[in-house]
């Protein structure tokens, strides 16, 4: 885990919007494809049924020249007999004709427009023609063949007509959805050759722009990490190496000032010693704070405490540590910026609160809480808020809190001393179970 995936990236409101205009382009783009495609289905389905329309009409017309040709054959017989027994399978086949012709009809796409005279043409078939075949077969036994060829005249031949007529409207119909679609169909094509060539050619440029501003952003991204990796260095100079030369030059000029006490020149050049060595480790670790945590161990309080003893230089000054919850796992990178905003928190206090104790706390509850508060002098407002001129404690503290994801807070005052608050949502800091507390 890099330090820099904790806070998430702001792509940009160029990349935001060429990102989303490009999508908006293609999905609009094949839209409108889907939506021609669509209308060319409509009208071809349309000329389907009409079609299919002209089929039916067809078929049934030549039902009703079957069965009117077979009872003009038989009364050409004068046979009554003959006629009488082939009625009724004649009338059953021209009436199954007709059930399919209405199956036919409801099968139809919905689109298709249906000749409103047909279905009554159907009905008026099916309601007469009981009746007409016994007017029939009953002037058949009685002898009177004129009057059984009038009938037939009479009454068959108009609906034959009808059905003409059908047939012909019918195919009008599809000549006129034949025409319509080819018309309509020749508009697709153009739409389509407009809507594809535009799109990609659109799509091209908003395409070329995106990785233009993504590689912009990209450049943007990498000299922001390259101006807070300085503000981190500067923050990890001040708060290791600037401060322990700091300290080693107070114990330098202590010695100076007690030049004429050869016996105690050992002890402060001995500590004068450790102190630069210590500022040199420090400043090692900070030239490979990229690559390697300075927090080796997975215990801040036990790191805490250590790097305390340093900062402690008198005996009437306590420091007491009190963890509240079982510690639990941390991230390293983020367990080491709490470890920096607590060391300076406790070095700010053990060397300019003068106070005589220095209580810190660790919350580990849902989130993590550092605590640290001292019973001295308080700071002043316009430190408080802007920080000491030409120092960056106060504020480098701020900075790493805010980095982390963190929330900082100080409260002071004469009275009571200063109290640092860090609050850092327990979701971010916390490694989950079973994962390591070193993993990067």
């Amino acid at each position: 885990m890099r330090l820099t995936d904790l806070n998430f990236s702001n792509i940009g409101p160029q990349l935001t919007l060429a990102f989303a205009v490009l999508i908006a382009l293609i999905l609009g783009g094949n839209g409108l494809l889907i939506w021609q495609f669509h209308i060319a289905r409509l009208q071809t389905d349309r000329l389907t049924g009409a079609n299919q329309q002209v089929i039916t009409v067809l078929r049934l017309q030549q039902g009703l020249l079957s069965f009117h040709q077979r009872l003009e054959e038989l009364a050409q017989s004068r046979n009554a007999s003959t006629l009488t027994s082939e009625a009724e399978p004649l009338r059953t086949t021209l009436l199954e004709q007709i059930a399919r012709t209405r199956s036919d009809l409801s099968h139809l796409p919905p689109e298709t427009k249906v000749d409103p005279a047909l279905l009554p043409t159907l009905d008026a078939i099916e309601i007469t023609l009981q009746s007409q075949l016994e007017a029939i077969t009953e002037l058949a036994r009685s002898g009177d063949w004129d009057a059984v060829h009038l009938r037939l005249a009479s009454e068959l031949q108009p609906l034959e007509s009808h059905t003409s007529e059908l047939v012909k409207s019918t195919d009008e119909e599809v000549s006129g959805e034949l025409t319509e679609t080819v018309v309509n169909m020749r508009k697709v094509q153009l739409r389509i050759f407009v809507i594809v060539p535009a799109t990609a050619i659109c799509t091209f440029f908003i395409a070329a722009f995106l990785g233009w501003a993504i590689s912009r952003r990209m450049i943007d991204l990498r000299l922001e990490e390259r101006v807070s990796e300085r503000t981190r260095l500067a923050r990890d100079f001040h708060d290791t190496l600037l401060q322990t030369i700091q300290a080693s030059k107070m114990i330098a000029d202590d010695a100076l000032d007690e030049n004429s006490d050869p016996a105690g020149m050992l002890p402060a050049m001995t500590k004068l010693s450790n102190w630069l060595g210590l500022a040199t480790e420090e400043g090692r670790a900070v030239l490979n704070s990229l690559r390697i945590s300075t927090v080796q161990k997975n215990d801040l309080m036990e790191s805490m405490q250590k790097a305390t003893e340093t900062f402690v230089t008198s005996d009437s000054l306590k420091v007491a540590f009190v963890a509240i919850g079982a510690p639990k796992e941390m991230h390293s990178l983020l367990r080491e910026e709490v470890f920096r905003i607590g060391c300076e928190a406790i070095r700010n206090a053990c060397q300019h609160s003068e106070g005589d104790r220095v209580d810190v706390e660790l919350g580990y509850t849902e989130d993590f809480v550092l605590r640290v508060r001292d019973n001295g002098k308080g700071i002043a407002p316009p430190v408080a808020d802007q920080g000491k001129q030409g120092h960056f404690g106060l504020r480098g503290m701020r900075e790493r809190a805010v980095r982390i994801g963190g929330n900082f807070n100080l409260t002071t005052s004469p009275a009571s001393g200063t109290e640092i608050t860090v609050r850092i949502p327990g979701v971010k800091i916390f490694c989950k179970t079973g994962a390591s507390a070193t993993k990067d």
